[in-house]
């Protein structure tokens, strides 16, 4: 039984309350010291009698007597009758407090001669009547603390185990110049282990499960646990338009995390995204940030991480066979040989599975004997009668490739020519990763897993994974990617990893729950400090709209990450590409283009107030940026209504690069929240993309093509139409024209098609031509990564 609690992480604690004869050290040893209530175990002992006072939990009983006594310094303290552990953590305390203690039992001959010396007693165990009152020098002050006297002090236990203040160990940077490459400076650092960070920042052993060193997924118990904790201070850092090569969102979002934890000893966690694996072997690189201001280890982070984008890609891909399985087999069987297959006589019985049973109440038949059913309701319950050229669900694949754009599949004679064309999109484009980034729990994960909606049947009704019958199957395979990973920055601070959708084909935002977990570990004068994809028009606005509408959770603050090599491209400087040298206007000062190409971070700020958020503008430095250039954009974005402005070094300084940044952020938190929504969830879809189109992007109109005018009907008719919208656009542009810099105006948004993710909770309308599969280019990335077959160490990932 002791084994069993022990091990049940519903069990916080143990307390135990036996006759004093069976406090035995193996009694006392069995329960686990992290669960040891009355801090009575060997190992906490030990502990604090070496001096580890935070790693310890000190016995309620010995922390209610020091409570009661006050200024110990050359006091006599006499213990009588508090043998075992908790006279010896007393005497441990009282000692650390300078006083002098002896200890003695009721029946010592010498114990009327201390009692008489005494300026303190201790009285551990019932007093016996031959021991008279008199013995004690009056002015005494006396303490008991026998056991009947010590069931309330549990109390405290219970609310220190609710929060606990971080006693976190910063690592230190050992800064180099010229700044090495991404790779070697994560090599360079010795991370802490996994295990130790969750016990710095308050996690109980039973909450965390390690994956090898560095990496560690976290229960969703915690939130049990810390429900009445209040949340700590909720922060944004999202973008101005940015060159094809990034601007440095994630590294301001470290950077910050470092200057806030490891020099101003604030708590605080940044919530990331986890990379695909398309851009990491592509163009792009990889998405730990950059610099000395990353989580590490890189290579770790930038791979396989825990798994769940393949656990993404497992589910995403059982339900796409699902599909084209049931179409098969329904149009190659009578409605009678389909229903014996799937409600089949097993060891001479029949019945309907779980999720069959919730299909028949869906359709209103109300029976649960299988032989029951009229040839009318097996007809019903059999046949979902999927329209192929309806099939909204692709198959996905982590990786960029562009041949399965546009597939054919059944092209084997098996599948008796049922050939349809279909296409995979990129793993991180699924609405199972929607869903993992806004779901709020185990339960709310399965019902939004099983109201994807994957096509309709031929009446134009929506087919659901839940009709198909592998919801539970498709909850299985994500029970463990619904747990957010633990890893750490270069400067020992912690970070999560959750959740990767893109934020120009998907919503851009890591996980609600990694944010909601954090929030309750930092504690109200503690920071979490989030990432939106791409510029602020296309993450930030889908963080409000969407992530906020689905958590609750309302930000402080708004970090707006600007470069000046952006804000020249904005200007009209010439054509930024990934891989060619960058012109010389981006290398040498030209005070012109950056004064031309502010009007795009003037409009993103405008955007964040649309908002009503308070926004800092971070300037992410690099090293051809000029004085005067730095302070031109501080001046600009200041005079434009950013709260502060602030250059930042954190690439080459690590958090002490961002410590100006992160005094900026902590005043602007407390300034005045007036955080709203754009629009209203009860608008008609169309009105609801006219606002995005028109307030944050500055079209002039939209257009519909006929394709998503009669989508949009479709959706509205089947009562999809109160969702939040979810804009599929180039993050290249304001506009949908990724050529068109600075602030595009005058211009009408097309939108070719408008598609339903009813699991993940919106309508998402595609502008223009969006891909969602990315291709490899000529050169990619995968030309510079190698492995060393002696050391196992991986080379060229950036």
């Amino acid at each position: 039984l002791e084994s069993e609690l022990n091990e049940d992480p519903n069990v916080q604690g143990l307390a135990l309350d036996l006759p004093e004869s069976l406090y035995s050290s193996k009694v006392l040893n069995a329960v686990k010291p992290e669960k040891d209530v009355d801090g009575l175990s060997d190992v906490n002992l030990g502990r604090l009698v070496r001096g580890d006072a935070y790693d310890c939990l000190v016995p309620p009983t010995v922390c209610a007597v020091m409570e009661l006594l006050e200024d110990l310094g050359g006091k006599n303290v006499l213990l009588v009758g508090a043998s075992g552990t908790v006279g010896a953590a007393l005497q441990c305390m009282l000692q650390r407090e300078g006083a002098t203690t002896l200890s003695c039992r009721w029946k010592a001959p010498e114990l009327q001669t201390k009692l008489n010396h005494a300026d303190v007693v201790i009285v551990g165990s019932t007093k016996p009547d031959d021991v008279p009152v008199s013995w004690i020098k009056p002015g005494t002050t006396i303490i008991s603390c026998s056991r009947d006297l010590v069931s309330g002090k549990r109390q405290r236990w219970i609310q220190s185990q609710q929060y606990r203040k971080w006693d976190l160990r910063c690592l230190k940077l050992q800064l180099l110049s010229p700044v090495p490459s991404d790779i070697e400076i994560s090599r360079a650092q010795s991370p802490k282990a996994v295990d130790v960070l969750a016990k710095e920042i308050g996690l109980l052993t039973d909450e965390v499960e390690i994956y090898g060193q560095t990496k560690a997924k976290v229960r969703l118990s915690l939130l049990e646990r810390l429900k009445d904790q209040p949340d700590g201070k909720y922060v944004l850092v999202a973008g101005i338009t940015p060159t094809p090569l990034g601007e440095g969102k994630s590294t301001v979002t470290i950077g910050l995390v470092q200057a806030l934890t490891a020099h101003l000893n604030i708590n605080s966690f940044a919530c990331l995204r986890q990379p695909s694996q398309g851009p990491t072997f592509g163009v792009k690189g990889g998405a730990a940030g950059g610099g000395y201001a990353q989580v590490i280890p890189m290579e770790e982070f930038n791979l396989h991480l825990t798994g769940d984008i393949h656990a993404i890609t497992a589910a995403n891909n059982l339900l796409a066979a699902a599909i084209d399985a049931r179409i098969l087999h329904e149009n190659t069987q009578s409605d009678k040989a389909l229903y014996n297959r799937l409600v089949p006589v097993v060891n001479g019985v029949r019945g309907f599975s779980a999720i069959q049973l919730a299909r028949l109440r869906r359709l209103g038949i109300s029976k649960t004997d299988p032989g029951t059913l009229t040839e009318e309701e097996i007809n019903k319950f059999a046949r979902l009668d999927i329209d192929p050229s309806t099939i909204t669900w692709q198959r996905v694949v982590d990786t960029n490739d562009r041949f399965l754009r546009k597939i054919t599949v059944g092209q084997a004679n098996t599948e008796k020519g049922f050939v349809r064309q279909a296409q995979f999109d990129i793993a991180v484009a699924s609405e199972i990763m929607a869903i993992l980034a806004l779901t709020t729990s185990l339960q709310d994960m399965k019902e939004r897993l099983g109201k994807m909606v994957v096509a309709n049947d031929k009446k134009g009704e929506p087919i659901t994974a839940e009709d198909l019958g592998v919801t539970g199957a498709l909850a299985v395979l994500m029970k463990d990617a619904i747990k957010p990973t633990l890893m750490q920055t270069l400067e020992g601070t912690p970070v999560f990893v959750h959740a990767g959708p893109f934020a120009n084909i998907a919503h851009g935002n890591s996980s609600v729950l990694a944010d909601k977990i954090a929030l309750k570990l930092v504690g109200e004068k503690g920071f979490v400090v989030t990432e939106a994809g791409f510029g602020a028009d296309i993450g930030m606005e889908k963080f409000f709209n969407i992530k906020c509408r689905a958590s609750g959770l309302v930000p402080s603050v708004v970090v707006l990450v600007a470069t000046v090599r952006a804000l020249k491209m904005h200007g009209g400087g010439p054509n930024v590409t990934a891989g060619a040298p960058l012109k010389k206007e981006y290398t040498e000062e030209n005070l012109q283009l950056v004064a031309d190409g502010c009007c795009n971070l003037q409009k993103q700020i405008q955007i964040t107030q649309l908002f009503g958020v308070p926004v800092v503008v971070a300037l992410n430095v690099f090293k051809t940026d000029s004085p005067a250039e730095i302070d031109l954009v501080c001046k600009i974005a200041k005079q434009s209504g950013a709260f502060d402005a602030v250059p930042c070094n954190h690439w080459s300084a690590g958090g002490r690069g961002a410590v100006k940044l992160a005094q900026a952020v902590e005043r602007a938190a407390n300034q005045k929240n007036n955080f709203k929504y754009l629009y209203s969830l009860e608008l008609p879809i169309v009105e609801k993309i006219r606002i995005i189109a028109q307030k944050v992007y500055g079209a002039q109109d939209i257009e519909l093509s006929p394709t998503a005018q009669s989508q949009v009907d479709r959706y509205t008719r089947q009562g999809f139409g109160n969702l939040p919208i979810c804009m599929a656009k180039t993050h290249l542009s304001l506009s949908h024209q990724p050529e068109r810099k600075g602030v595009p105006t005058g211009f009408i948004l097309p939108i070719s098609d408008v598609r339903a993710s009813i699991g993940a909770g919106f309508i998402y309308p595609l502008v223009g031509t969006m891909s969602t599969m990315p291709g490899l280019p000529t050169r990619p990335c995968f030309y510079d990564i190698d492995l060393d077959p002696i050391t196992e160490q991986v080379k060229g990932l950036f």
